[in-house]
């Protein structure tokens, strides 16, 4: 922590996250970015501004333009980028840099270690394709393992969602026991996302997330044409956007073609959540993707929303088979088609799953108690 000068006896300590999108740190790390601010740190936010830089400093956060393509592999255009990094920590001089993701991780720990930057957290949110699928990024997982190895163990602390993420992470040589702390996902506020009355009418199925095959779409929209050609009546929603930088992108052409064969929804993306969640009688997440918690599945559950989700790292985190939803294999149609069969067929079960939900989300998901657990890492680092 930096030595409190004559002029400024109680200089705040300063903490700055470093994030690859404006957007995902408003939908994920915002509010505890405020508290951070509120429980007296100097805050500033390091990421790719796109559209939500008023939402950032109206929330009384410096923001710090930092242009770095997640999706980006020419190795000049990345140097840069970590070259920047440096500069902005140079200047900075954060007592704190909070890295979250992947990429942000890799990069923010080089820069730190070479700016002299005092403490680093940082979070994972989720291991990506890298790690979720072996025979697509063998070399670039080794890579990465390596590269962990060398940044992270015995440097800083590190957080992680889920505790298969923790134990590859620690199979994988790339971190010590003592340096990791397992807080699951980046919770979700309980007073926004409430519990509703199922509306009348056709029960829905929603779908919610950024449209990439890894989250499952492809999977889903083959389970709705085989419900509906069964006959069951039922709606099924995709709520998202694609994501051009990722690699399993689905593109525009495919949606529309889903769409026009008319067996599912395409609604595109939302930001009025919880009333989509409120419309709906299901929520479903067959992602095979790496996963740290998904926030779309805290959601369901602090709305009290029965889930069907894949029986996969992240997912499981949420639900518990039978209890608050249905857990079915990764890529297995027909188990996700009888899945869903069961919920849509029983209102009942619904019920007592969607009030489970909410229960476990009480106990466990909100945001608030990520908050705390994530400043009092932050201050323990502080008192060293």
């Amino acid at each position: 922590m930096r030595e409190p000068s004559p002029l400024h006896p109680a200089a705040k300590p300063k903490l700055m996250f470093f994030v690859t999108e404006d957007w995902y740190f408003c939908s994920h790390r915002l509010p505890l970015a405020v508290a951070a601010r509120e429980a007296g740190f100097d805050v500033a936010v390091a990421a790719r501004v796109n559209r939500h830089a008023e939402a950032i400093e109206a929330a009384g956060l410096r923001l710090i333009p930092l242009n770095l393509s997640r999706g980006g592999k020419n190795p000049l255009s990345e140097w840069r980028a970590i070259v920047r990094l440096y500069r902005v920590l140079r200047q900075e001089q954060p007592d704190i840099l909070h890295n979250v993701a992947m990429k942000p991780v890799l990069y923010g720990s080089l820069a730190a270690r070479l700016a002299g930057t005092p403490h680093v957290v940082n979070a994972f949110a989720g291991l990506g394709h890298i790690f979720a699928d072996e025979e697509r990024a063998g070399w670039l997982r080794q890579f990465v393992k390596l590269a962990f190895r060398w940044l992270l163990k015995g440097h800083g602390r590190v957080i992680v969602q889920n505790p298969d993420d923790l134990r590859l992470l620690r199979e994988s040589g790339a971190i010590t026991p003592e340096q990791v702390t397992l807080i699951r996902g980046s919770g979700v506020n309980l007073a926004r996302f409430q519990p509703s009355p199922e509306p009348d009418g056709i029960p829905m199925v929603v779908l919610a997330a950024r449209l990439l095959w890894d989250k499952g779409v492809g999977e889903f929209v083959a389970a709705a044409e085989s419900l509906q050609t069964a006959g069951v009546r039922a709606r099924f929603v995709i709520v998202g956007e694609p994501d051009p930088e990722n690699h399993s992108s689905i593109q525009a052409e495919q949606l529309a073609a889903w769409r026009d064969a008319g067996f599912v929804e395409c609604w595109g993306k939302r930001t009025d959540m919880p009333s989509v969640l409120a419309a709906s009688h299901i929520v479903c997440l067959p992602s095979y993707y790496g996963e740290g918690v998904p926030k779309i599945l805290l959601e369901a559950a602090a709305a009290g929303r029965p889930i069907v989700t894949t029986d996969m790292p992240g997912c499981r985190e949420v639900v518990t088979d039978g209890e608050n939803g249905l857990l079915v294999p990764a890529r297995d149609v027909p188990a996700l088609a009888a899945a869903l069969r069961a919920l849509l067929e029983d209102s009942a079960l619904r019920q007592r799953m969607g009030e489970c939900g909410r229960r476990r989300a009480e106990v466990a998901f909100g945001v608030e108690q990520v908050i705390a657990q994530t400043l009092a890492i932050y201050r323990e680092l502080l008192t060293v």
